[in-house]
């Protein structure tokens, strides 16, 4: 559970360090905000995995793989890229999704840094049928 939710803290440290004026407010909002969503991930895929098992099973071990490949994929892509980002004095959307802490922004961080709970209780629920 420590190494699953390591990614919400690396988060939050990057929102704490990015944010120009601390608040007790944006900290207990992140607290909320991933904290929240590392305990409903969980209890998501628990429910998905027992509703889905039966259609998925055959083929549950394809999925992993095409997933896995693709992100292996886009990383050695990304690697060989020539591409360098450009500082023209503009926020980069890396840069807002550490210092913003609007709803948006928040969301799709609390989401992004624990959906990988859910699928790895899903997994664990379905081991534990057989």
């Amino acid at each position: 559970a420590i190494g699953v939710s390591m990614d919400a803290f690396a988060v939050s440290i990057c929102k704490g360090l990015s944010t120009r004026k601390i608040r007790p407010g944006n900290a207990v909002a992140a607290g909320l905000w991933f904290g929240g969503f590392q305990a409903l991930m969980p209890i998501i895929g628990y429910f998905l995995g027992a509703q889905f098992e039966h259609l998925i099973k055959a083929f549950d071990h394809w999925i992993a793989f095409g997933l896995l490949l693709i992100i292996g994929v886009n990383m050695i892509r990304e690697a060989l890229s020539e591409e360098e980002s450009t500082d023209n004095g503009q926020q980069t959307t890396a840069e807002c999704a550490c210092g913003c802490t609007g709803f948006k922004t928040m969301l799709m961080l609390a989401i992004a840094t624990s959906i990988d709970m859910s699928f790895f209780i899903s997994t664990l629920q379905s081991i534990t049928q057989e």
